[in-house]
């Protein structure tokens, strides 16, 4: 059986290090693992020469503009990472037959619905984050119509900045704390997702198209981080919940960003875990380090 070449880029993120805990030890797997001083995903030329070289045969795209409140002061350098990039990375792939997996965002909806969103709801960003990742979809399935994107929410991990991290800092390091508790979504840990892209890259047949994916349930970033303090062992900070009205930021956020899994669970037949469960799975790597 050959070998599967397998592109990532944004490899020194929360994703792209997840990904190689799924990757390294498959003896059916060539990965090939690049960051910014690797590969420039905004330098078409540099794209091609990687795909072609390297013979190519998947693209995950975990390379990213995350700073959500940055962004709303940086639209140039978020366009060029959200957009323009995908959209190389779509040409080549079409170009040479890779599939592409892209991740996306809860963020390309505004969040004013009362159930979980569906694939198939309109978009409808109210951040430059989200309108970035909004028109990257776009441009890669318009481009590349085999590809596969992945939306996705709260990400976490032991690895990078995350709000899991955070809550824990700010925890062992303040008397109180106050937390948004009108925001309601569901965590991912990133762990869970790299294993799903690699069960769609393992899978017999490819399923091209839009998926949801985060843990299941759904919770406040207040309850969040009540969870995260229990399970980190922190009971010096007292958390007091409070509005989004009463913590302003750069970006308008979601106020319900809950995704309907049905479709990938489906497709993959897969079962995805609790919160919960992912969350105390990772403390315990982060706390046993």
């Amino acid at each position: 059986m050959d070998k599967k070449n397998i592109l990532i880029t944004g490899v020194n993120g929360q994703l792209g290090h997840e990904m190689r805990k799924v990757l390294d030890g498959d003896i059916f797997v060539n990965a090939i693992y690049t960051d910014v001083e690797e590969l420039d995903i905004t330098n078409a030329q540099a794209i091609e020469e990687c795909v072609m070289s390297n013979k190519v045969d998947y693209i995950v795209n975990c390379a990213a503009f995350t700073a959500v409140d940055a962004a709303e002061s940086n639209v140039e350098l978020c366009t060029k990472l959200n957009v323009e990039a995908p959209t190389l990375l779509a040409q080549a792939a079409h170009r040479h037959g890779a599939k592409l997996i892209h991740i996306s965002t809860d963020y390309v909806f505004d969040g004013t619905n009362c159930r979980p969103y569906r694939e198939d709801d309109p978009v409808c960003p109210t951040s430059v984050y989200g309108s970035t990742k909004a028109d990257g979809e776009r441009h890669i399935l318009e481009i590349a119509p085999e590809s596969i994107v992945i939306r996705t929410a709260w990400l976490y991990s032991p690895h990078g900045k995350n709000f899991v991290k955070t809550m824990i800092e700010l925890g062992r390091s303040r008397e109180t704390l106050r937390v948004v508790c009108d925001q309601i979504g569901t965590p991912t840990y990133a762990l869970d997702l790299a294993s799903v892209i690699k069960t769609f890259i393992d899978s017999e047949q490819w399923h091209p198209g839009i998926y949801h994916f985060s843990n299941e349930g759904a919770i406040s970033w207040y309850d969040f981080t009540m969870a995260i303090h229990r399970l980190a062992g922190i009971t010096s900070c007292y958390v007091l919940p409070c509005t989004t009205n009463d913590y302003p930021t750069p970006a308008t956020r979601p106020h319900y960003s809950v995704l309907d899994k049905s479709k990938i669970k489906a497709t993959l037949g897969i079962e995805i875990p609790h919160w919960a469960e992912s969350l105390e799975q990772c403390i315990h790597s982060m706390l046993n380090v």
